[in-house]
């Protein structure tokens, strides 16, 4: 007999409009239905969403890790914790996300991908992996360990995208030795291929588009604008990102990462449609403030986490994100005064559409996952919902 639920007395947001007191129904892991009244729906098991909204689940493409793991943590108990501690605010699905290493190390994170995986029944699921790096430009390097970046080698990343079939992004510079080709491979491959930590100028980025690199990875963030040489400006990545209008830009919109006035002019030229919402967060996502480590635990980088964000311990700089996927619907409604559904549009549908898996998750939709997160005005998650299953009830916490 499938298992039914019916979410009652909520406000759904599909991709085109606001159901203001709503009904869905889900049998087994599927939506079969919205209603605009409360149905009868047999057997069922009743979810009162006590006048909040019903969301599709939120889709964080780019995270490192939070509650105190890194997935280059090496185990499959980080894989997990992780995941948990996502789903806990709203994160339905994930793309876990590596750092610069060695082969070796970046192999075995594949497998212990492969294993945890299997054994993911209570936190965000896993759509794949993200390789970010090791193809960086150095002097975009940010956070990124230097001893590891290197450009890419036919050898190498033939290697890698042979040894798993998980690996569905994979993030780099356009404009390295080798890089064109490398894009062209990853991309035949069916990888999703992205630029970041990049000094390429508009030219270079560019070509990197019309060779396969199709999304901008954390926007602004490690990546170079207009440059100046003997005299002469020079368009970058970022307006290049601006300029072609098929780029996606992916944004850590935590307000501190980009102030609000870049988020708002984001919006104003890239749209919904082109722009998804990223964490980026390192392990102290989810965490209380103080110190912490971005990267491996035993050779990461020693990081104070407050004000919302990760800082070098002299505070120069910014050394990663602590956001949570709720923390970015919430910034971008409250501090870059974008729409509701619009916001949750850019953390549901267009990671989905940029993933390429659209015609299952990011939406409210008769036959989509049933992938929902319940929340208040403040974007306060009650209950977070994965394939049918209640995976975080607040009430229950």
């Amino acid at each position: 007999m499938k298992k039914r639920i019916k979410i009652t007395n909520g406000k759904i947001l599909t991709p085109f409009r606001v159901i203001p007191n709503g009904t869905v129904l889900i049998e087994d892991n599927k939506i079969t239905g919205l209603s605009e009244n409360t149905v009868d729906f047999a057997g069922a098991t009743e979810i009162d969403a006590k006048g909040q909204y019903i969301s599709p689940g939120f889709i964080d493409i780019h995270v490192h890790g939070g509650g105190g793991h890194d997935f280059m943590d090496g185990t499959e108990n980080a894989f997990l914790q992780i995941a948990e501690t996502h789903a806990r605010h709203g994160t339905t699905a994930m793309l876990p996300t590596t750092l610069t290493s060695e082969t070796d190390e970046l192999l075995h994170t594949l497998d212990i991908y492969k294993s945890a995986k299997e054994k993911n029944n209570k936190g965000a699921q896993f759509l794949g992996m993200h390789l970010e790096g090791p193809y960086f430009a150095m002097n975009q390097r940010g956070a990124q360990d230097p001893r590891y970046i290197r450009n890419p080698v036919p050898e190498e990343y033939q290697k890698i995208i042979s040894y798993s079939s998980d690996i569905k992004r994979w993030s780099a510079a356009p404009e390295l030795d080798g890089a064109l080709a490398f894009a062209r491979y990853v991309k035949s491959n069916g990888i999703l291929v992205a630029l970041a930590h990049t000094d390429a100028t508009y030219e270079e980025a560019l070509l990197g588009f019309e060779n396969g690199f199709s999304l901008a990875t954390h926007f602004y963030s490690c990546m170079a604008g207009v440059t100046r040489k003997n005299a002469l400006r020079f368009a970058g990545a970022i307006e290049a990102g601006y300029l072609i209008d098929e780029m996606d830009v992916e944004i850590i919109a935590d307000g501190v990462h980009l102030p609000a006035p870049l988020l708002k002019l984001i919006y104003k030229i890239k749209g919904t449609d082109r722009t998804a919402l990223i964490t980026d967060a390192m392990r102290a996502a989810g965490m209380p403030p103080g110190e912490s480590i971005l990267g491996s635990l035993h050779d990461g980088l020693k990081v104070i986490v407050e004000d919302g964000v990760a800082k070098l311990p002299d505070r120069s700089s910014f050394a990663g994100s602590v956001a949570t996927t709720d923390r970015l619907v919430r910034t971008m409604i409250q501090i870059a005064e974008i729409p509701m559904l619009e916001s949750v549009r850019m953390m549901t549908h267009t990671p989905a559409r940029i993933l390429g898996i659209n015609q299952t998750k990011g939406a409210l939709l008769p036959g989509m996952d049933a992938d929902i997160v319940i929340f208040n005005d403040n974007i306060d998650i009650d209950k977070t919902i994965i394939r049918g299953e209640v995976i975080y009830d607040k009430g229950k916490d």
